[in-house]
């Protein structure tokens, strides 16, 4: 965790590497220095530390106050200070500063608007905000690797994905908390909100009825769905496989692609890989309806030791730490182990055992697609999300990697509209696309 120090430190020499050598005592690692002001005879400073837990934050603190003149004013989880008061809010596109505002907005000129739209429905992508928007839609029932936590514990993440929407790419994004746990209920309630949003993005929902839910929505709603923990990693994945072969001199599409892990994401990224044209996938999950469901979709199925002696490239999700051991790395090999925090594989000990290249998921960031693959779609006015859309937004991403990274920056706006220009196109070719799509009203 990273956890900051507001200090009040002697505005003297030396006193600032004393503050540093009591961190590095502690085990702490030194992020961002501010000075917040300086007086003639102290200054007062926010040193953001990483830390391993509250109680080493805690222990820290303690060593930081026993410095002679120092005092520690205050010590927070910068986490919490992130979230404080929530991640988002309404903000306005149309200023109301006069009455004529009120009129143009409201009654009586909205009413026009709204016959307008009734009578041609195609004109709300223009007309509303339904062209730019998304509904982050879960039920808490798989949140990062805590598991069950429920939909309102759910929602910092779905606030934070909103946040990469408005940033990225410019689209609204709204979270929807659904509170059950039964198949039939989620639909009904998506199928009931869809018609107030562009896009309906899944979120967080436990396999396997993630996969019937998603298959249900596709089947009963006129625009784009897409879970994205199947199919927003898988194209990450996918993009990040493609960038590594190209760095050891590898052809994926040549190559033997193991899977370790076979929940949402390992499936999505296994059957997008195997979908995309690679000949022969091979994945290991000790879940039987995993397995039936990998075999029907042409993935075949073996042990971990099956994965290890024969996969040229491994992508591990199987949210176990340290599953690979070092001695099953065959050289040459690219390993891909993507469990957060810990994978099941350091890269440094997979590099050391022989393999040609080696990631963990810190490199492999789901952000880097589905705001781009979403606002393509929207652009494009698609009713679905194919595999050509998919593997489209994976080719832009490698396409747009340099010889020493694994993925594009994932800040860089470029990228993201570089991934909506090539899903919008893969969109059209495909036959995704509406006739008449949102981006040609605008």
């Amino acid at each position: 965790m990273d956890c900051t120090y507001r200090l009040r430190i002697p505005h003297v020499a030396g006193q600032l590497a004393k503050v540093a050598g009591r961190i590095a005592e502690h085990g702490g690692l030194i992020g961002d220095v501010k000075t917040i002001s300086v007086a003639k005879h102290e200054a007062l400073r926010e040193i953001t530390v990483e830390v391993v837990d509250k109680d080493h934050a805690d222990r820290l603190a303690a060593g930081l106050n026993d410095l002679e003149g120092v005092t520690v004013a205050w010590f927070h989880d910068r986490a919490f200070i992130a979230h404080d008061g929530g991640k988002l809010e309404v903000v306005a596109r149309r200023p109301i500063e006069t009455n004529q505002d009120v009129r143009d907005v409201y009654t009586p000129g909205v009413a026009r608007v709204c016959e307008a739209i009734a009578e041609f429905p195609q004109l709300a992508g223009r007309f509303t905000s339904l062209g730019r928007s998304v509904a982050i839609c879960t039920n808490g029932t798989r949140v990062l690797g805590l598991g069950d936590i429920g939909p309102v514990a759910s929602l910092p993440v779905m606030e934070g994905k909103a946040l990469f929407y408005a940033q990225l790419v410019g689209i609204s994004a709204v979270p929807i908390l659904i509170d059950t746990k039964d198949v039939d209920e989620f639909v009904e309630t998506v199928v009931r909100i869809a018609p107030g949003f562009g896009g309906i993005h899944l979120e967080d929902i436990a396999a396997p009825g993630c996969f019937e839910i998603e298959r249900r929505l596709i089947d009963a709603l006129p625009q784009p769905v897409m879970h994205d923990d199947v199919h927003g990693t898988a194209v990450v994945t996918f993009a990040a496989a493609i960038a590594a072969c190209r760095q050891v001199d590898m052809r994926l599409d040549e190559a033997v692609v193991g899977q370790i892990g076979l929940g949402a994401a390992g499936f999505g990224i296994a059957s997008l890989i195997h979908d995309a044209g690679v000949k022969r996938v091979i994945a290991t999950d000790p879940n039987p309806i995993a397995q039936e469901q990998a075999l029907a979709a042409g993935i075949e199925i073996g042990t971990l030791a099956d994965v290890m002696a024969q996969a040229d490239v491994v992508v591990a999700t199987s949210g176990r730490p340290g599953l690979i051991a070092p001695d099953t790395i065959r050289p040459g090999q690219v390993i891909l182990a993507l469990t957060n925090p810990v994978p099941e594989i350091e890269p440094d000990a997979a590099l050391a055992a022989g393999a040609a290249f080696a990631a963990d998921g810190t490199s492999v960031n789901n952000v880097l697609g589905y705001p781009g693959i979403f606002a393509g779609a929207l652009q494009a006015g698609a009713t679905r999300i194919n595999l050509e859309m998919k593997r489209a937004a994976a080719w832009a991403l490698a396409g747009l990697t340099v010889e020493s990274e694994l993925v594009p920056d994932v800040l860089d706006r470029e990228v993201h509209e570089s991934v909506a220009q090539a899903v919008r196109q893969a969109a059209v070719d495909s036959g995704a696309a509406d006739a008449a799509p949102i981006s040609a009203l605008l």
